[in-house]
């Protein structure tokens, strides 16, 4: 018996071949879009987010998109819309081409939903929950910080419109944006179809799933030029009474026309206490420092930083094999932080690093000039604003966390701290970059290490001092 096949020219196969996916790429933040069952009408996707970058990081997320073929989420866990709005399908072409659904139990069918995490108390809700990584109220940290908070993950039901009702189709939603607060921004590239993704056995077995057809969004971390940062640093040093605080309008500053302060006008110095006072409660002492050092003092006065965040750095000491610094940090919003972190760029100490007291404070990973730090197990929380111990007389108090960092100079012996290289050329407070003063409080004078050993060694340079004044 024989057979004769013949081709033809109009079949097109389903079948992808691997060749036919674009490479995985790298990027701060990872967003997969992976379609895991399908069926005529309908499927359920799986959008996994993945923190790439050591000072990313994401709080209180808020991820949107654009449906491109009349699509609407009908069901979510893990998740949720910002909005739950039924009224376009209800009245539009969805509703038409879905006569006998019950809307009243989708959740959204905007053409640009804006999705938001759920709070961990949903973590197990039937309904809503039992995805692992989610629930977080839309924190992602860094994975060096912690692997187990550096994804967050939630599935949707999605249906889909003519002409794609087939179990094969599928189309991506496009223009991706996710942003959190206090945190960077990202841009995000198109989504790039690649390899089904594949996910472990949620029993615990040594076997694994695949998905039916996975996407990969890139996003890049980006300063956009008209945003102004949302953490400010000052400087102080032991060799210099006054603190350099944070620059005027370092955050932005009120445009209103009843504005009664310069913005142009740079900060006036203070009393290293005085960054403790909210800016508006210490003009009374920043006046009074001022006329004790006989500054000039500008009317109307410069307006405030503005920030929510404030990171003062203080160099402590300078001796002969090494030196100390004091980071303190400020919280002066109604919002505590949780499993915060800061980053503190020294471009020639870090190699000399001896340790972080009162924090935890390592080398960050892949940097010789960067430290990384964090508040101590179970109180990395930093305190929002609360009221002085006399409510109707003392200002508010900031939330605060600080800690001492010691170097050593045997690995940096030509350092030389009191000139500048013992400030951060960049600081970081939950992957914003905040910003810096404009000048520094350095030294040119005498040999500081010599001069401020210890208070013994005092005396004993008066004493050498009036010796050589009598033997002249």
């Amino acid at each position: 018996m024989h057979s004769c096949c013949t081709k033809d020219a109009n079949y097109r196969s389903n079948i992808t071949g691997e060749d036919q996916f674009a490479a995985r790429q790298a990027g701060d933040l990872i967003i997969m879009y992976d379609v895991i069952r399908s069926y005529e009408t309908d499927y359920w996707s799986q959008v996994s987010i993945s923190n790439h970058n050591p000072l990313g990081r994401l709080d209180n997320w808020k991820l949107s998109w654009d449906w491109m073929r009349e699509e609407f989420i009908h069901a979510m866990k893990g998740a949720y819309p910002h909005k739950v709005d039924v009224s376009d399908c209800f009245y539009g072409s969805q509703g038409q081409q879905y006569p006998d659904m019950d809307f009243s139990s989708s959740l959204n069918c905007q053409r640009r939903p804006t999705i938001v995490d759920l709070p961990p108390t949903r973590a197990d809700d039937t309904n809503l929950g039992r995805i692992p990584f989610c629930c977080r109220n839309g924190t992602i940290l860094p994975h060096e910080m912690d692997p187990s908070k550096s994804t967050s993950v939630f599935q949707m039901h999605v249906f889909k419109m003519p002409p794609d009702l087939n179990r094969t189709e599928f189309f991506p939603p496009q223009n991706w944006k996710i942003n959190g607060t206090l945190n960077p921004d990202y841009q995000c590239r198109p989504p790039v179809r690649v390899s089904p993704s594949k996910f472990p056995d949620p029993g615990g077995l040594p076997t694994e799933s695949t998905a039916i057809a996975s996407w990969q969004v890139v996003c890049n971390i980006t300063q956009a030029k008209e945003e102004s940062p949302k953490c400010c640093v000052s400087f102080s040093s032991f060799f210099n009474e006054s603190a350099i605080p944070c620059n005027t309008c370092a955050c932005g500053c009120n445009k209103s026309p009843s504005q009664t302060c310069s913005v142009t006008e740079p900060a006036l110095l203070v009393r290293p206490d005085s960054l403790l006072i909210p800016f508006e409660n210490r003009t009374v002492e920043t006046l009074e420092w001022a006329d004790l050092k006989h500054r000039t003092v500008p009317n109307p006065l410069p307006c405030s930083d503005n920030c929510g965040v404030s990171i003062n750095w203080h160099l402590l000491s300078d001796y002969r094999g090494g030196w100390t610094a004091r980071i303190t940090l400020f919280n002066w919003g109604e919002v505590p932080y949780a499993d915060w972190f800061a980053a503190v760029q020294l471009d020639k100490a870090v190699p000399g690093l001896e340790g972080v007291y009162s924090l935890n404070g390592t080398t960050l990973p892949g940097s010789n000039n960067t430290i990384f730090l964090q508040g101590l197990t179970d109180s990395n929380y930093l305190s929002a604003e609360t009221d002085g111990a006399k409510p109707w007389k003392d200002p508010r108090l900031p939330g605060k966390q600080q800690s001492v960092i010691s170097f050593t100079t045997k690995r940096t012996p030509n350092i030389q701290v009191a000139k500048g290289d013992g400030f951060p050329t960049k600081v970081f407070f939950n992957g914003e970059e905040c910003a810096l003063p404009s000048i520094l409080p350095i030294s040119t004078g005498v040999n500081l290490r010599a001069a401020t050993t210890s208070f013994i060694g005092l005396p004993v340079l008066t004493l050498l001092a009036l010796l050589l004044l009598l033997m002249q």
